[in-house]
This record gives C-alpha cells, sequence and structure tokens, in this order.
C-alpha cells in the first residue's frame, strides 16, 4: 500500500507496540509484518494473559506517543462503547511530554509574529511553566503595558506529525473493518473520525482563543468566574498569548482551609459555572479537570485551556433536561420518547427490551432524593444501557457526560456532601419554563408554518419529478381492473383527508402562538389597525368552509 511505504517506520513502530503487549494478530491479520525488518518471532513480546485487556491497550497507546495518548483519553470518555475495565485504564493515560528547549519557543514566536520577540516582550521565561504534548506555556511581560503574560507555544513539528498519525489511524481502521466484524459494532471509525476533528480544532490557536472569549462572556456578569483576556495581536495559529494568572488548585483543599477560603462556597461556584454553561449558553469548556481551574485570591474561579470544547443545541438541551425529569420522575415511557427525539435509537433496536431495561434503571433511583444520586453513576448507568441496545450517543453529549463526571470528581474533594443534581434542579425549572414560554412557542409556531409552507410550495416540483418517472417508464404499477376504481376512491379520500389534516393543523398551530402571545403580552396584537387575531380567525375559518365544501361536493370524502 502507497501509505505503508510512504511512513513505512511509523508503522513498524505500531506494529511492534503492538506485539510486544500481546496484539500480534492483529499485525498477522492486518498486514502490517510486510513492514517490519525482523520476523515477529524475534521481537520479545509479553505473555497476554499477565496483564488485562485495558493494560495492555493503554500501554500500546503510552508506547505510542502524544497522539495515541490522546485518542486513549477519548476513548476512555465513550463509556457507551467500551467495557468499564478497559475505560478504568484509559482513564489513567496522562500527557506527560518533555519540555522543548526555550530558544525552540522563540524562534516560534518569532517566526509567528513577524518580528523580534525583545519588541513585545522585555522578558520571556527559560523553563516553560507547563508543557504538554501540543505545546508548553512560558511566562512573559510586554514590552508597552508592562503587564505579565502566559505565551501557549505550539511544538516544532507536532502538526506534521498529528497529521501523519491520523492518515495512519483512517487506514488501520479502514482494513480492520473488513477483517473483524466488532471494529463497525464499537463504532471505531466514527470514534477516529470524531478524534481527527478534535486534534485539527487543538492545532489551531486561535480557534480556542475564539473558545475562550465565547466563553468569557457568558460570566460577563458574574465577578466569580474568570476566563484569561486573549491578545489578539500577539496569537496565531501556533502561538496563543492571553493574560497570566496565578490561584490554587482546587485539588488542595488543606491550603485553601487553613488560609480562610470557602471551600464549599468555592466548590459551589465551580459547578454552577459548569451547569450555566451547558444549560444556558450549550457552549461548555469539555475538560474541566484540577489542572484546568484555578483558585484565586478573592475566591473567585478561572478556567483555563479551552482546546476542547462541547456544544449542545437548543433542542438538544432540550431533550436532555426530558431524559433528566422522566428519569426523575420514575416516567419510563417519557425516557424512551425523549431517547427517539434525539435520534439515536436504531431502526433495528426492539423498543420493548429497551423500555424494560429502563425500567430496572429507573426502579435503582426509585424514591432517592436528588441530594443523594451520584450523577456520574446515573450517565455511565444510561450509557451502559445505551451500549446494550446499539444506541448511537451524540459526541458532544459524551463530552457533557465527561464534563459533568470530571466536575463531580473534582468537588467532591472541596465539598462531599455537594449534589451536582440538586444544584441543577434550578437550570431543569429554567429550561422548562423557557420550553413554554412565549419566545419558544413564537419560534416553533414560525418554523412549524415555514416547514409546512415549504412543503406545499414544493408539492408540484415532486409531482413533476414522479410524472416523469412514471411516464419515462421507470415505475410500474400493476392494477387488477376490477379494483381499480374502488382504489381511485380510497386514494382520493385518503388525500382529501390529508389535506383537511393539514389545514386544521396549520390554522390550530397559527392560531394558538397569537393567542398565547397575545395574552402574555396582555395587549392587543394589531397590523395596520387591523387586529391579528380576529382577521386571522376569520380568513383560516374561510379556508376550512372552502375545503370542506370541495371536498362534500366530490363526494369522497
Amino acid at each position: 500500500m502507497a501509505v505503508h511505504i510512504r511512513h513505512a517506520g511509523r508503522y513498524r513502530e505500531i506494529a511492534v507496540a503492538l506485539i510486544r503487549h500481546g496484539f500480534g494478530y492483529m499485525v498477522e491479520e492486518m498486514g502490517l509484518t510486510r513492514v517490519l525488518r525482523l520476523p515477529t518471532r524475534w521481537i520479545r513480546s509479553e505473555a497476554p494473559e499477565t496483564k488485562t485487556l485495558g493494560e495492555r491497550i493503554r500501554l500500546v497507546m503510552e508506547a505510542l506517543g502524544p497522539t495515541f495518548i490522546k485518542l486513549g483519553q477519548l476513548a476512555s470518555t465513550r463509556s457507551d462503547l467500551l467495557p468499564t475495565a478497559v475505560i478504568k485504564e484509559l482513564s489513567k493515560l496522562q500527557d506527560d511530554v518533555p519540555q522543548f528547549e526555550a530558544e525552540e519557543a522563540r524562534r516560534i514566536v518569532e517566526l509567528e509574529l513577524g518580528g523580534s520577540i525583545e519588541s513585545v516582550m522585555s522578558e520571556f521565561s527559560e523553563n516553560p511553566i507547563a508543557a504538554a504534548s501540543i505545546g508548553q506555556v512560558h511566562s512573559a511581560r510586554l514590552v508597552e503595558s508592562g503587564q505579565r503574560v502566559a505565551v501557549k507555544v505550539q511544538r516544532p513539528g507536532v502538526k506534521k506529525q498529528v497529521m501523519r498519525d491520523l492518515e495512519i489511524l483512517h487506514d488501520l481502521v479502514a482494513i480492520g473493518e473488513k477483517r473483524w466484524e466488532w471494529v463497525t459494532r464499537y463504532q471505531v471509525p466514527q470514534l477516529v473520525d470524531e478524534f481527527a476533528r478534535s486534534m485539527e480544532a487543538e492545532m489551531d490557536y486561535t480557534a480556542e482563543a475564539r473558545n475562550m472569549e465565547r466563553i468569557s462572556k457568558q460570566f460577563d456578569q458574574d465577578p466569580h468566574i474568570h476566563v484569561p483576556t486573549v491578545f489578539w495581536d500577539l496569537t496565531s495559529e501556533r502561538v496563543l498569548t492571553m493574560s497570566f494568572v496565578e490561584g490554587v488548585k482546587p485539588t488542595d483543599r488543606n491550603y485553601l482551609e487553613q488560609r480562610g477560603y470557602d471551600v464549599k462556597e468555592i466548590a459551589s461556584r465551580i459547578v454552577n459555572a459548569v451547569l450555566n454553561q451547558v444549560f444556558i449558553d450549550g457552549f461548555f469548556h469539555a475538560d474541566p479537570h484540577p489542572g484546568n481551574v484555578l483558585i484565586m485570591k478573592d475566591g473567585s474561579i478561572t478556567f483555563l485551556d479551552f482546546g476542547m470544547v462541547g456544544r449542545l443545541s437548543p433542542d438538544m438541551r432540550e431533550y436532555l433536561s426530558s431524559l433528566v425529569i422522566s428519569l426523575m420522575r420514575q416516567d419510563t415511557s417519557a425516557m424512551v420518547r425523549a431517547i427517539e427525539r434525539m435520534g439515536m435509537i436504531p431502526e433495528e433496536s426492539d423498543l420493548g427490551a429497551l423500555k424494560r431495561d429502563l425500567e430496572r434503571l429507573r426502579e435503582r433511583y426509585y424514591n432517592v432524593a436528588f441530594s443523594d444520586v451520584d450523577l456520574g453513576q446515573v450517565i455511565n448507568d444510561f450509557f451502559a444501557t445505551a451500549r446494550q441496545h446499539g444506541i448511537g450517543i451524540p459526541p458532544d453529549l459524551l463530552l457533557l457526560g465527561k464534563a459533568l463526571i470530571t466536575t463531580e470528581g473534582m468537588v467532591e474533594r472541596l465539598d462531599p456532601t455537594l449534589s451536582i443534581v440538586t444544584l441543577a434542579e434550578p437550570f431543569g425549572r429554567k429550561l422548562a419554563k423557557e420550553k413554554f414560554g412565549p419566545d419558544r412557542l413564537r419560534r416553533k409556531t414560525v418554523s412549524g408554518v415555514l416547514g409546512l409552507a415549504d412543503s406545499l410550495t414544493g408539492l408540484p416540483d415532486r409531482l413533476r419529478h414522479l410524472t416523469s418517472f412514471i411516464s419515462g417508464g421507470r415505475v410500474r404499477v400493476e392494477v387488477d381492473v376490477p379494483e381499480l376504481r374502488k382504489a381511485s376512491r380510497g386514494v382520493d379520500r385518503l388525500v382529501n383527508r390529508l389535506a383537511f389534516s393539514i389545514v386544521l393543523l396549520a390554522f390550530s398551530i397559527v392560531m394558538a402562538g397569537l393567542v398565547v402571545g397575545a395574552s402574555l403580552a396582555q395587549k392587543a396584537t394589531v397590523i395596520w389597525n387591523y387586529p391579528i387575531i380576529e382577521t386571522g380567525l376569520i380568513v383560516a375559518v374561510l379556508m376550512v368552509v372552502l375545503l370542506l365544501f370541495s371536498i362534500f361536493r366530490s363526494g369522497r370524502f
């Protein structure tokens, strides 16, 4: 294969790592032995039975470096796809890499900013204050203002390495799909596609800067939540310059208590900040682990590292709240409806079996107080049930699960009595209120009417298209002559009843929206001095009467 030839050295490293950790059969079946210079029997391998499957997968990821470590970290969020034991091992993967030289960092900064570093920065630290697989962070001081800043610099050559590994991963997955059924069953191609999109976004620091500004705007009115300020004139695809912040990690509870911090209040602020991002704005920090959260001197919270974010559409937020509410209300049918509305249940699923499993999940939390619910356990239980029934969980919903579980684990150290579910209750009430509010009803009404109008205006084109198919002999219709007249009458009745139902539905939607809007506004709705509701009612009634008259006149109602 051409890819093998172009990246033969990297394929060799992958093959050796797989053999050493008990996956030699995969190397054989994928045809990777051709890239090995040595016979596979010469490569020292570990007896598979000495370690669990999860441990061996983790060791392979660690051996293959940053791209594969990040792939393992992403896979550790997929409790809907992978067994719990494998998830547990993958969660141990650490993004721990050595720093690169400060001179190389300075060279990249100068190349990206188009000038000498001394012209904009009076100081640039020799030792980075943080290092990861994609880049490292140096402290610096601006010449013009004297302000201290943090400069995130991308590793030299890392983008080329990541793109190479992504190409190899896609190639290996394509080979695996042809050889093993589990590759498709566990949605490995979708997982790699999702990972590729995430990594490509992480390679562009301007995208992270935009994420920072968007989340920062969410907390404009909240003095307790902060996001570093971006210096756009000193930011590019490979360099991100932001305001420097110093603080304490939320895991240092003893340090915080000794200095008089209210750790319970801090825990509550962290949770409320995450829930606000998720349920109110639908754009959230997807990796709020303790290393990305700092406690400031005044007790306020600063979030860092916005390379990974999640997005929830208004509809998805509504469906999610419906799912959680139905679980807490012990309503299994409503749970199934919420999942169906998310579009996650495959056609071949057994809805009866799914409902029975959800019943068992519901019974597990029967009469359990909100304050006693372990959100992480609820999410893991739901994902496990989804996996059993082949239900595909949207990637952003999985990121949400990861974010909430990570947040819960972090705040438990600060306040073991705190319940995320209890704090989420007000957000659920707000979502429920918005669902039936005038703005939501107006948007639904307009959307429904426009959708209906679009369908009706497109009907002639569809009929012409169908007619051309029939006249071209591409559609065969066989009807026995004795039944032709009866079938024709049946179709006429069906079409007339359908038209009657559509008009009544449109009439109901429009009038309901107008009436609700007028009642909430507590004033008459007029246009050009004519009352909208009364005029619309008269026009709609006339339309219905004319339609009924034409249908009854045809004698085929």
